[in-house]
């Protein structure tokens, strides 16, 4: 187990988004963050109190968490020194990136030195099998997006948390770092060999009773160049009957992509909805995610209202109005 509470170490982040890991363990597991670690020309800000090591330490962190997900994964050589001083200093170390911790000679080394651990928490937990397409029992309900880090792990766990307090069987199915972080369980679904990926998907979502919702935590995105075939082992092996559709609207392209702009609601709705019939005909599209951070209350409320008339469906901000229009279009 991964040791609470934590440090968020937001390095060098270019900007927020490269910081969701941090983000969300701060939205949703406050009480397990006491504070940031910023380097030098870090854009990324939590809002909580900026810490040393020493200071961390002094407040109670157990685990300094690389709360930063940036393109390709991967530990950058400016990080060392201070990864170091923490494990030194008697913290554990975790990490959601694709550049394992424990591939890093300094890092093991001091570890071994310091008697502390290494989480790498995007490795398989064991093997899988080739997903078969079979009916499960029990029902499912996926996010799609029109681009990542558009708010699809927020839409799961906000559904997660309304239908719990309603008395409803539910679950939050996680299936990448943060939601792991999170929730202390999941799938890293993007380190999973290809042609597992939608067998990793049905054994995390298994037979369940016939009135049990799992909420999987979306990945990537269809329209993604670079991340779509994750999003299609979800659609595939999560064999949801629900999908919730997720925008962010202030976009000027493709996150990292600057060449591509994103696709309209419509869009999604209709190519997401035939590629889930493949494996669930009668799955259908129970309302529309919206992440409404960069716009203010005013602005972010006529923009909900006009993309539902548009779109016909309920459209809310999970994270900042609740998601119980989303749960009550379940069927």
């Amino acid at each position: 187990m991964i040791r609470t509470p934590y440090l968020l170490f937001l390095g060098d982040a270019p900007d927020a988004l490269a910081a969701k890991v941090a983000q969300g363990i701060r939205d949703w597991r406050p009480e397990n963050a006491v504070g940031q670690l910023r380097l030098p020309g870090c854009k990324a800000d939590m809002k909580l109190p900026d810490m040393t090591i020493a200071e961390a330490v002094a407040a109670g962190a157990e685990t300094l968490v690389i709360g930063v997900a940036n393109r390709g994964g991967t530990i950058s050589p400016a990080w060392i020194a201070v990864l170091k001083e923490a494990l030194a200093a008697g913290m554990d170390l975790a990490s959601g990136l694709h550049n394992l911790l424990r591939d890093e000679p300094e890092l093991v080394a001091a570890a071994t030195a310091s008697g502390r651990m290494l989480h790498d928490v995007r490795i398989p937990p064991h093997p899988y099998p080739i997903a078969n397409g079979k009916k499960r029992s029990g029902k499912r309900c996926l996010a799609i997006g029109t681009d990542c880090s558009v708010g699809k792990m927020y839409t799961g766990i906000a559904m997660e948390r309304e239908m719990l307090n309603r008395g409803m069987k539910a679950t939050f199915r996680p299936t990448g770092q943060t939601g792991i972080l999170i929730t202390g369980a999941g799938v890293p679904l993007d380190a999973v060999v290809a042609d597992f990926m939608a067998g990793a998907v049905e054994v995390l979502t298994p037979d369940n009773d016939a009135d049990h919702w799992d909420l999987i935590e979306g990945q990537g995105s269809l329209f993604h160049a670079s991340y779509s075939g994750v999003t299609m082992a979800l659609v595939h092996g999560g064999q949801p009957d629900a999908l919730i559709l997720s925008h962010e609207p202030t976009r000027a392209h493709m996150r990292g992509l600057p060449d591509y702009t994103l696709p309209s609601l419509e869009d999604l709705r209709d190519i997401g909805l035939r590629l889930a019939q493949v494996v669930n005909p009668d799955v259908y599209v129970a309302g529309i995610s919206v992440n409404t951070a960069a716009l203010e209350e005013a602005e972010a409320l006529e923009y909900l209202e006009g993309l539902e008339a548009r779109m016909g469906l309920p459209t809310v901000d999970p994270f900042r109005q609740g998601a119980a229009r989303l749960v009550d279009a379940l069927r």
